[in-house]
């Protein structure tokens, strides 16, 4: 398939004989007879590849070559001089140049250079969007202007140039797997390979073998040797997704690689030797899988150099409405669709909701509203009926603080919840309102007693309908 060229050259001779040659060939093409014109046309048009002449009147070929450099970095340009020395087309290829020809043009060169050209630019802009497509699905920090987002970034900004491993924890859909990448890509490591193994996913007997890699005939099935993630993170990082689920067989073996940072192949007798950085990620609370017997209490305090906690979706209220733009902004340069808007109510409701997926759940939950109402808004009873449930109990009287007891505890119940969601509403509403009587109304020190932010707990007070005056 062709390509676009303009050729900048004022010599009409040239430029008809170019055009003749290109479009035989199957190019579209622009022509432009000063290194000016040129740079017009450039401001409008991005082609696969510009052929430039040395001599010009007014700006040089030369000077025109900076200034696309400096616009179009990437842009290839072959230059094409009947005048051409050595010096000038070593200063030309040193300032960025693609080739270059010498006039009388030969046929075979052209249209050879010319090829290898346009799939130059053509591979470097494929390059450009893959790069672009992984940063969007790999962003290399949290969004969020919480404060516990805010400090977690800064945190993840301090800790990243270290060589410090790193213990993430969190709950299911948080971001953990995001705050390893953003270390990485933060880290001296950055040129290096950031390689994750989910210890969740892998079989038992096939882990040792992920991890640390095998040799050929060394099981069932070994048809080759394979290096395994250790050997492959060699120089960079590696991320131990899940390392909660890892059975106590492994975690004894992966312990002694960790301090020794050297393991053999199963099935082989050479020693290995790498240089990695390991992050490890759980959900689980190692310290209560220690008691229970379930994790090393040795591996733990090898891991927990650096401890992070990624705060859950219910605590960084003045997030989710960034969160929803950002995923409606990458649902519309996906799909081309119109975007969706929320209105005030239906935000109330989103806001009320208590996410136990966390922000893999809203993620999930955008792309669902976007599919059935891109272009439209979203009203209360356009929502999933998870989010149009009324709070239970909100209304319910309570009785004086001073007479708490098994009998107020059983009239908290009576009438049975349907379930721990709706168990949960009726008794955070009481407890706020009964909180706020305490405090006399006063909003500020409520909120410093509760551990919440104010706008986060006028929202929960809105919601459950909890009069404020």
């Amino acid at each position: 398939m062709g390509g676009q060229i303009l050729i900048i050259d004022d010599e009409e001779g040239i430029r008809f004989s170019l055009r003749g040659i290109l479009e035989d060939d199957g190019h579209e093409v622009m022509e432009a007879e000063s290194g000016e014109q040129g740079l017009e046309v450039l401001g409008t048009t991005i082609p696969d590849l510009v052929f430039l002449d040395i001599w010009l009147p007014g700006m040089d070929g030369l000077e025109v070559l900076d200034a696309i450099r400096a616009e179009h970095e990437g842009l290839a340009v072959i230059m094409i001089s009947g005048h051409g020395t050595i010096e000038t087309a070593v200063k030309a290829l040193k300032k960025g140049a693609f080739d270059f020809i010498e006039k009388p043009l030969s046929l075979e060169k052209v249209l050879v250079t010319t090829r290898n050209a346009v799939e130059f630019s053509r591979l470097r802009q494929e390059n450009q969007a893959l790069k672009t497509r992984i940063s969007s699905e790999h962003p290399v920090c949290l969004t969020g202007r919480s404060p516990a987002i805010q400090n977690l970034n800064e945190v993840i900004f301090r800790v990243a140039p270290t060589e410090s491993w790193v213990l993430i924890t969190g709950e299911n859909g948080t971001g953990k797997e995001i705050v390893a990448r953003s270390i990485h890509s933060q880290s001296n490591r950055a040129d290096k390979p950031l390689v994750a193994v989910n210890c969740a996913a892998i079989p038992e007997e096939l882990i040792e073998s992920e991890l640390f890699g095998h040799e050929k005939g060394s099981f069932t099935g070994a048809d080759k040797a394979q290096a395994g993630k250790f050997e492959l993170a060699d120089g960079g990082t590696l991320f131990l997704d899940e390392i909660g689920d890892m059975s106590l067989k492994t975690q004894a073996k992966i312990l002694r690689i960790l301090q020794e940072q050297s393991f053999e192949h199963v099935g082989g007798r050479k020693t290995i030797r790498v240089d990695v950085r390991v992050i490890a990620a759980t959900n689980k609370d190692l310290p209560a899988e220690i008691e229970a017997g379930n994790f090393r209490e040795d591996l733990y305090y090898r891991l927990k150099v650096f401890p992070l906690e990624v705060p859950p979706l219910r605590d960084r209220d003045d997030d989710l409405l960034l969160l929803i733009r950002d995923f409606v902004d990458g649902l519309v340069r996906q799909h081309g669709f119109k975007p969706i808007v929320f209105d005030e109510a239906a935000l109330d409701s989103l806001r009320a909701y208590p996410w136990p997926g966390n922000v893999r759940e809203l993620k999930n939950f955008v792309e669902r509203m976007f599919i059935m109402y891109a272009g439209d808004t979203v009203t209360p009873d356009r929502l999933p009926p998870e989010f149009r449930e009324e709070p239970v109990g909100a209304s319910v009287a309570l009785a004086s603080s001073d007479d708490e007891s098994d009998e107020e505890f059983d009239s908290l119940i009576a009438g049975g919840p349907a379930d721990l969601k709706q168990a949960r509403a009726r008794f955070e509403a009481r407890f706020l309102e009964a909180k706020l009587r305490e405090y006399d109304g006063n909003i500020s020190r409520l909120a410093k007693a509760v551990g919440l932010e104010r706008s986060s707990l006028y929202r929960k007070l809105k919601a459950y309908k909890i009069q404020t005056d």
